[in-house]
């Protein structure tokens, strides 16, 4: 009988995981589904060239330091949205929406600038010589075409998250799903007719990639804000949402205190990430091509215990808003719990067939290997991942931001770059090594999260 309950701290009855999986699921499966089209959109553009492939990925690493601004910066206010939601307080819902929006538009700004003026100086930072795969001049110029045509996209992204982030922590998942698996359709259709030029199209390339994409975010904006406004019934939060843009000064100090650390977090934690790939890029435009090839792979796995991450912060938090406080401490422990299982045993079923997957990619052999060993290590690390993203949501749905800056882009930018960079710039070890430490640098961020979890600093209720 004590076994039993101690094993019922960690994991729950089947109505927890039927509650758990019908937040987590809809998150899951669009995730899963956009990373497949990301992995045969690489697939198609790596079909016409490993420079095309290469100047893609290039571009989309900087991309994704704005995509993860505006996550970070919609999730400081999506904490209150949540806790907002679980007392039912509309208008407080409302006001959570203004400043997203407000706060979307301006880094929207700051965004298009950034990569208009600097964009191909920033490309040019990854390309590197050192290996026998790739042509610098041509990798650079394709991933300048592809940049040209995505930063038309920035706009419908922006706005298209602001409505999913509030549905979703308004407790509904299954609309951005739905939008999200129309526009993946269309994305996958336009790669294949505008990357090889059927039916009449011109043969585009990368740059038919990008086009592909931006029209692909344009459907996905207009199907999720359209049936906000068509359902105010269901999303009281949208009437009169746009009467002013007014939002209470108490509120936006609330938010900018707790929200402004993640979006410094996501910030320096993406410019962090983008950071280690420059580092790891200088040992040839291979390194590059191969952590490409790993990282879509990877990614398109990695959505399991990411979407279990988001489910701990809308959970937990509508639980914190409602001051059901040992329910929190139970969802949040048994969603870690749960992460950790999956990511184990997905990580090892990974590790084994690694060499399998960079077969699908018409490129070298040298390629192909970095990529195999790239995918092996990530994916034996996998439990620290999901252990590292679970505690952060965790501190994270109670509003301790400033903790989880630390914890998330302090121990990155302190102890893991410091690491991989004299490594992969003064030392001699092999690629593959270099890689593998900073991977096991994760274990300082899971020890970390574990002290801070169990002693509950996060455990509280931020908008009574």
């Amino acid at each position: 009988m004590q076994k039993q309950g101690a094993l019922s701290r960690y994991i729950g009855d089947r109505a927890f995981y039927r509650r758990l999986m019908r937040v987590a699921l809809p998150i899951m499966l669009q995730n899963g589904i956009t990373n497949l089209v990301s992995l045969l959109d690489n697939i198609m553009v790596g079909a016409v060239g490993t420079e095309q492939m290469t100047g893609v990925s290039i571009v989309n690493q900087l991309l994704f330091v704005f995509n993860l601004c505006i996550f970070g910066g919609l999730s400081g206010a999506g904490i209150f949205t949540a806790q907002f939601y679980g007392r039912d307080d509309h208008e407080g819902v409302r006001s959570t929406f203004r400043f997203k929006m407000l706060l979307a538009v301006g880094l929207l700004a700051v965004g298009t600038t950034a990569f208009s003026v600097w964009g191909e100086r920033l490309i040019a930072l990854y390309l590197h010589e050192g290996s026998e795969t790739g042509d610098l001049v041509a990798t650079a110029a394709y991933g300048a075409s592809y940049l040209r045509v995505m930063l038309w996209g920035l706009a419908p992204f922006a706005v298209q998250q602001v409505y999913a982030t509030t549905l979703r922590e308004c407790g509904e998942t299954l609309v951005p799903m739905k939008a999200g698996l129309i526009a993946i359709a269309v994305n996958l259709t336009l790669n294949y007719v505008l990357i090889f030029g059927h039916f009449g199209a011109p043969a585009m390339g990368a740059a038919g990639a990008a086009l592909a994409t931006v029209i692909a975010r344009y459907v996905e904006c207009v199907l999720i804000v359209g049936w906000t406004h068509r359902h105010p019934g269901r999303m009281p939060f949208i009437r009169e949402a746009y009467r002013s843009m007014r939002v209470p000064a108490n509120l936006t100090s609330d938010i900018l205190k707790k929200g402004m650390p993640l979006l410094i977090n996501e910030a320096l934690w993406s410019a962090g990430m983008a950071t280690l790939t420059q580092s790891y890029s200088v040992r040839g435009l291979a390194v590059v091509a191969g952590l490409n090839i790993a990282s879509t792979i990877v990614n398109l796995f990695n959505i399991v215990w990411m979407s279990l991450g988001v489910s701990v912060s809308i959970l937990v938090g509508q639980q914190l808003g409602a001051n059901a406080f040992d329910e929190a401490r139970a969802t949040a422990r048994r969603i870690m719990a749960f992460a950790v299982f999956l990511a184990a045993l997905i990580g090892t079923c990974m590790a084994l067939l690694a060499p399998v997957f960079p077969l699908l990619y018409n490129t070298t052999e040298e390629v192909r290997r970095l990529a195999a060993g790239f995918i092996r290590v990530t994916m034996l690390t996998a439990p620290l991942q999901a252990f590292a993203n679970s505690t952060y949501f965790t501190l994270r749905a109670g509003g301790r931001t400033w903790i989880t800056f630390v914890f998330d882009s302090a121990i990155l930018w302190v102890l893991r770059i410091p690491v991989v960079r004299a490594l992969a710039y003064y030392s001699s070890l092999p690629i593959m090594a270099v890689y593998t430490v900073g991977a096991l640098l994760e274990l300082v961020k899971c020890t970390l999260g574990f002290v801070l979890v169990k002693k509950g600093v996060w455990v509280r209720n931020i908008v009574s």
